[in-house]
Formats: structure tokens, sequence, C-alpha cells
């Protein structure tokens, strides 16, 4: 029986062989010179070849399925991902289109104008799954700017290490993200922080988020500057904050949005030429520099910093709120004295279409699209500011006549999200000065500034 259907298989194959080959049995016979079970033999082994190289063309295939990106395109930017997650790279954009408006034209207050305040393509993402980065450059206010530029090395959320450029870690309000600000220009008590600096800064978070500290060593920047240059000294700046969320993961929902901190920076100037910062107004004009009689101001000497913060979000509230100290040690001539300013911020915003307040920002639950009785949110926000400058500044270090010693500013502002990425603002700023600060010398009249804001975010 066994021999009967070895007979019938191999007539069968053969059968399938000729019809395949387009030869005839005879052919087949006569051309191979082999018997039918070596012939179904090959054939078999030939099967086996076929299922082989098909399973690695399967493996090669899977590995280009891998080695293919993932492209993703979401309200958070445009991305690419690898297949294992491990490398990711997305592509970003901030634009900002300012209209300023001055009630008292003709006046040092300054004169509308249109400008695009900040024009931000970026890049950020991931490689080898633990090393983060960005690159960030503006091209807003008619200049070109490099605004970041670091590597983040995240392997422990306890401890991370981030090198290159970025915002010093001091004031709460300047390390806010641009696009989430309350108001569209920082309050009077930021001009006495650094905007960014270039150094290292080990940074983390523990007890599941409740605490976030930052601590660096940097070049050094001046106030408000956004410190480009190397350093030409050996001695650093080292700058640092704490920041304390001590009801985040508890069950006391009206408390779990206070925060409380502290930053602040040590340092050492070595100015030998005009070294200084310049202060602005709410509206954005200059209010203050240091501008003697004759000579040149320089920093040199110990630098420091306090800026104690806090802020509360709470539903669709939210409050923010900081005081800073700018110590340093000016010469003019061979005159030396310590300079110490200060000021102070408080602001506060209410979401009146409900949705969370926070510190990155206000994700409307009904985007713009009037057809459906969907207008996005609307938050009202409303800040106080003030700014003083050492009395030991005048007249040595400054005119008093030319320069304000101190300022005063209230703002009422309405942003109206249309969607996570576009936003219109709306803010007007009364700014009172004290003594000086008009050409003639007389006290320089109250600023009335109405800017308008639209923007957009990816």
């Amino acid at each position: 029986m066994r021999k009967f259907e070895s007979v019938v298989r191999g007539i069968f194959l053969s059968i399938l062989l000729v019809s395949v080959s387009g030869v005839s049995w005879a052919d087949v016979s006569a051309s191979s010179g082999k018997s039918i079970d070596q012939r179904i033999e090959e054939l078999e082994q030939e099967v086996q070849l076929l299922k082989r190289q098909r399973e690695v063309d399967r493996e090669v295939q899977a590995k280009k399925d891998l080695e293919t990106p993932v492209v993703k395109v979401s309200q958070d930017g445009i991305g690419l991902q690898s297949q294992d997650q491990n490398f990711t790279m997305k592509f970003h954009g901030l634009v900002q289109a300012d209209g300023r408006y001055y009630a008292n034209d003709n006046t040092s207050a300054g004169s509308n104008t249109y400008l695009i305040r900040r024009l931000r393509p970026y890049i950020d993402g991931t490689v080898y799954k633990y090393f983060d980065y960005r690159l960030v450059t503006d091209f807003g206010n008619n200049a070109t700017v490099l605004q970041d530029a670091f590597i983040d090395f995240k392997y422990w959320k306890q401890a991370s290490l981030k090198f290159g450029k970025f915002k010093s870690p001091i004031g709460i309000e300047r390390l806010q993200s641009d696009a989430s600000m309350m108001f569209m220009e920082f309050a009077l008590s930021t001009n006495l922080v650094p905007n960014r600096d270039i150094g290292i800064d080990l940074h983390g978070e523990l007890f599941d988020g409740v605490l976030n500290y930052d601590a660096g060593i940097f070049n050094g920047a001046l106030d408000g500057a956004n410190g480009d240059a190397n350093d030409a000294h050996d001695d650093k700046e080292a700058a640092g904050r704490i920041f304390l969320q001590p009801f985040k993961n508890t069950t006391y929902d009206s408390l779990s949005g206070l925060g409380l901190g502290l930053g602040g920076s040590y340092g050492t100037a070595h100015g030998t030429t005009n070294t200084i910062p310049t202060y602005k107004s709410d509206g954005q004009q200059n209010i203050f520099t240091y501008a003697p009689a004759s000579g040149s101001v320089f920093a040199h000497g110990p630098r420091y910093r306090l800026a104690p913060q806090a802020s509360y979000y709470y539903g669709p509230l939210g409050v923010l709120s900081e005081w800073v100290l700018s110590s340093e040690q000016l010469n003019v001539g061979t005159l030396s004295k310590r300079i110490n300013n200060n000021g102070y911020q408080i602001a506060a915003s209410y979401v009146l279409t409900g949705e969370n307040n926070s510190y990155s920002g206000i994700a409307p639950h009904n985007i713009f699209d009037p057809r459906n009785g969907k207008w996005g949110a609307f938050e009202i926000a409303t800040r106080f500011s003030q700014l003083d400058i050492d009395k030991n500044v005048f007249p040595s270090f400054s005119n008093a006549l030319t320069q304000v010693r101190a300022a005063k500013a209230w703002g009422l502002g309405l942003n109206w999200y249309l969607n996570k990425n576009v936003r219109v603002m709306t803010d007007f700023f009364q700014t009172f000065f004290q003594d000086g600060g008009a050409v003639d010398g007389a006290i320089r009249k109250n600023e009335n500034a109405i800017l308008t804001r639209v923007q957009f975010n990816i």
C-alpha cells in the first residue's frame, strides 16, 4: 500500500513539474537521468530554501519598518519618531504679531507701531532615549538671536544635567514659557533677573514632583540680558532655585496648586567697560540706565540676586507673585559703591469660561467654531508691579534729571484662546514715574500703553 502511495505521489509531482516548466514527461526523464524520488527530494529542498528566503525577507522588512520614522502632526507640533521611541524630533514655531499704542503721543512714551515681537522656529527632541535637546532662534524685533541651545541628560528625573544656553533658574515669571504668560510683557520686577545664560545646570524633581530644584554654574549675565558672550574671566556665577508644592499630591484640592519658591545667584563681575543693564517699562520703553555726567559705569566685584516667589492655581484662578533684589558693586572713575535695586509684582487671572488655569497655559474646552456655538476660552488678568532704583545711584552713577528713580505700574488684560495654538491678547498698562526721566529734567509723564497681540504657537 505504501509503495502504491509513493508511486501516485511521484506521478502527481512529476506532472506538476512538467506543467510548470512547460516540458514533456519524456524530456524530463531523458534530460535529468534522475529517479523520481531524487527529483522529489530536490523539489523539497527548493521549497525549504524558498521558505527560508521568505523568512529572511520578513526580517529585512521588519527591520526597515523599525527604522522608518513615524510622522506625527498635532497641536503640539510636527514630529518624527522612531518605532522604538528612542529618537524623536519635533518642529515648532512661535509667532507674536504686536501692536503698540500710546495715549500720550509726542512724549518720551514712544510712538504707535506694529512689530513682530517674536518669530521663533525651533526644534526639540530626544536621542538615545535619555538625551533631550532644543535649538531656538528668534528673528523678532528686527534682530536675530540664539535663544536656546542645550542638551539635557535625563536618565533620572530626580537628577538631570543640562548643558548649553537656556533660561537662568531664578525668576518665576522669566522661567514661564513666553507663549503662556498672562500678559504680553514682563513686569517691572523681572528687569532685575537675567534672561538666558550659558552654563551647566543640575535639576530635577523629588517626592513625586513636590520639590523641584535647580543648581547651576554660568558665565554670568546682566539684569534682563540674554548672555551670549564668552566669559573673559575664570570666576563664574552660581544660580539656583527651589520650588515647593507641599500639597500637590494630597486630597486638599484647594491647596494642591500652591507653590512657594526661592531663586538666586551669586558671582563676581570683572567689568572694565560700560557693562550695565537698561530697564524697561511695561510698555517696553527704556526708563532707566546708568548715565553719569562723565566717565563710564561698570560692574566690578561681588554680584548677587534674591527672588522669593509664589504661585497659586485653583480651577480657573491663577496667581503669580515675586520680589527681586539685584545687588552689585559699581565703579565710575575712582568711586565704588554697592547698589541695591529691587522690585516686586503680583498678578492674577481668571478664566471666564471655566477652564483650569495653569502655569503652562490654558487649553480651551471648546475650540473656536462659531457655526456650532463655540468661541474658545476667555481670560481676564490684572497686575501691579514696582521698580525701585537705589538712591545711591544718583548723582554719581546716573543723571537724576533724565533717568527715573522709581516706577509703578498697574495693568489689565483680556486673553482670547481660540484654540490651544492661537491666542488674541489685549493689555492696558499705566506706569507712574518718580522724579526725573524727562528730557527737560521734569518728572516723566505717565505712560498709558495699549498693547495688542495675535499669537500662533505650535
